[in-house]
């Protein structure tokens, strides 16, 4: 990412003290965060910017939300809409922000919805259910899908269903708005994969495996079939000790110069880096060591890609570290921010930098909420 003034999303869940989103200014040289507002919407579990960067999708109860963002980072809600199903867990968006995908782990759904120039969202153009049964009743009775991710090319979308072991390939008819299901990627039994990344140049692919607590390496490329085509060449663990039963890798993001792979896991709490090899894009691990957090189950890098901030859900907390490559390890960087129940992170460039930053506190930031919900003022 470039150098300038960011901003940090987080969304959390609403069924205790948060309120929604909160919005952080951010000290991208000291790796810091201080709280500015909170944007009330119902149980942000997920949210990501629009590929033109000028608009924030977030999960609600009530389906998908969209807001403007500001020059300063802020949020202008531009309305919502319902999923025809029960509430999302992923959002994606295809490369030429046509589409608007959605992730249901509740009801093991792959859904469509249109988006319009304006940043508003449209109708739900398609919406698929996954059929099945894994092998862990108590966890795959029903299929959950975790991850919706187009392909390198525009023309497929792969869903990870965690229930099933597997990922479901859809070709994708720009012209019908439709999905057509083409392959099916199978990871095995009692596997649970969680998410799947693509490295920058599209040749690989990086697929977290919830049970298994490891990434999966790919070879990627459109067969002579005309779809895609994985094959497996690397399997890395990401735990820093030994494997426990309360194990599970739950997060993975990709470096913003490609170079790079971090994931982190709950049970063991850890966060783990590894360093992609250009040539055959397998990973040779850098480190793996204790968020000082319970259940981190998201992370973000910072834009100057030295730091790391990690979503700590258990712990109600987000923890920021150095991060020294050449030495494998990290250290903490000022004290970790308190907020309930933290789910997903992400950072945005601003073009208009506050003049001044507020660092509010937790309870203050709950307070205005309450005090614009009262008045009907809305937040501007």
């Amino acid at each position: 990412m470039a150098a300038g003034k960011y901003v940090a999303y987080v969304g959390t869940y609403t069924n205790g003290k948060s309120k929604g989103i909160h919005i952080y200014d951010v000290d991208v040289e000291e790796g810091l965060l201080y709280l500015r507002r909170v944007v009330p919407v119902n149980n942000s579990s997920y949210l990501i910017a629009s590929r033109s960067g000028k608009f924030l999708y977030s999960i609600a109860d009530e389906g998908v939300e969209v807001y403007e963002i500001a020059p300063n980072g802020d949020l202008n809600s531009i309305n919502q809409v319902d999923i025809d199903g029960m509430r999302g867990t992923h959002l994606s968006t295809d490369y030429q922000g046509k589409y608007l995908f959605v992730a249901g782990y509740h009801d093991g759904k792959v859904t469509v919805v249109h988006t319009h120039r304006d940043g508003s969202l449209g109708s739900v153009m398609d919406g698929v259910y996954h059929r099945g049964q894994g092998a862990i009743n108590e966890r795959s009775f029903r299929p959950h899908v975790t991850c919706v991710r187009i392909t390198p090319d525009n023309h497929f979308l792969c869903a990870v269903d965690e229930a099933l072991d597997q990922v479901v390939i859809y070709q994708i008819d720009h012209r019908l708005n439709k999905l057509k299901e083409v392959d099916v990627l199978r990871m095995g039994k009692e596997v649970g994969p969680k998410s799947i990344h693509f490295s920058k140049d599209g040749l690989h692919a990086y697929v977290l495996c919830q049970i298994t607590n490891e990434i999966r390496v790919y070879d990627y490329h459109i067969g002579k079939n005309g779809y895609p085509s994985f094959e497996l060449v690397q399997e890395v663990s990401t735990l820093s000790n030994e494997r426990d039963p309360h194990d599970a890798a739950s997060a993975m993001r990709l470096s913003y110069d490609g170079e790079y792979v971090f994931c982190s896991t709950s049970g063991d709490d850890s966060v783990a880096c590894y360093k992609i090899d250009k040539e055959t894009g397998k990973l040779d691990r850098l480190f793996a060591l204790p968020t000082s957090g319970a259940y981190p189950k998201d992370i973000a890098l910072f834009p100057d890609q030295q730091h790391i901030a990690v979503v700590n859900n258990g712990q109600g907390t987000i923890t920021t570290f150095k991060i020294n490559y050449e030495k494998g390890v990290i250290a903490m960087k000022g004290r970790p921010q308190k907020l309930d129940t933290p789910n997903c992170m992400i950072f945005h460039k601003i073009e208009e930098p506050p003049a001044e930053i507020r660092n509010i506190s937790e309870a203050e930031a709950e307070a205005e909420v309450e005090k614009r919900v009262r008045s009907y003022a809305p937040l501007t």
